[in-house]
């Protein structure tokens, strides 16, 4: 399938996971139809709570999340695919912030981990420390979704540009990079970021966000946005809850990879 439609879903998440899954659903539920074949969720969607300033996501085993669970039956329901931007899971004696791609049948085709933990502090009182909750994940993760290789990533991930060229180089041709951007580094670098992932790469960016005010009183960007290969943004989402969406026509990846073949022409350095 060369041409399909995806939906970005934005929301605000909150401690209250099944609130979140009914916000989730209601939203997926007019995306799918409005047409979509593909519905992403944003990072974190749902049970994102903070406590003492620090990140306290609710996390069920991941063959007892909720969250899962109802995605996998509206999945299976309406005959779309989902990305689920994440959720937190507990796996063994660790958390981890885990994305999930749910099938048409409502199984899951792909699950990945999130390599790159967002350890920061902007000063002013910002200051974040994934690792201090969540366990990275080590490895990179492409997928099958509607005949096509998608790569899988998380947030912070977007950062790390070597990730999204092993998922271009192992054939990815969309990267979904769910989030839940902060308002300062939102401003300056969301845009920015989603553009050059999908101009480098010669591929499609699909980047469903968080917005609003979360609990602890952080800000978050919005901005859920779907991107074209040579960068040129088809969607965005604003600052407020609801979803956009956009078709996806995969020719323009072969075209924009054949126009600028960096993918191709790279070198690898000493």
């Amino acid at each position: 399938m060369t041409r399909f439609t995806v939906a970005c879903i934005q929301m605000t998440a909150t401690p209250d996971v099944q609130a979140d899954i009914e916000t989730n659903l209601s939203l997926m539920q007019q995306a799918a139809e409005k047409g979509a074949d593909v519905i992403a969720l944003p990072e974190f969607c749902a049970g994102l709570d903070v406590k003492d300033g620090a990140l306290a996501p609710v996390a069920f085993p991941e063959t007892e999340h909720p969250a899962i669970r109802a995605f996998r039956n509206f999945a299976r329901t309406r005959k779309v695919d989902v990305l689920v931007g994440s959720v937190a899971v507990i796996n063994g004696d660790s958390l981890r912030n885990r994305s999930l791609l749910i099938g048409t049948d409502g199984e899951i085709t792909a699950r990945y981990d999130k390599i790159h933990m967002f350890d920061i502090d902007l000063g002013g009182g910002h200051r974040y420390c994934e690792s201090d909750v969540m366990s990275p994940g080590d490895t990179v993760v492409t997928a099958g979704l509607c005949g096509q290789t998608v790569g899988l990533s998380i947030c912070y991930d977007l950062r790390f540009p070597h990730l999204f060229r092993k998922q271009a180089k192992a054939g990815a041709s969309l990267l979904f990079t769910p989030a839940a951007f902060t308002q300062p580094t939102g401003e300056a670098h969301w845009h920015v970021l989603q553009r050059a992932r999908a101009i480098e790469n010669g591929a499609f960016v699909i980047a469903p966000a968080q917005c609003g005010v979360i609990a602890g009183g952080s800000q978050l960007y919005g901005h859920s946005l779907i991107v074209d290969p040579w960068g040129k943004v088809l969607a965005d989402a604003g600052d407020q809850p609801g979803f956009v969406l956009s078709e996806i026509d995969l020719t323009l990846v072969k075209a924009t990879r054949q126009k600028i073949p960096s993918l191709a022409n790279e070198r690898q350095l000493n």
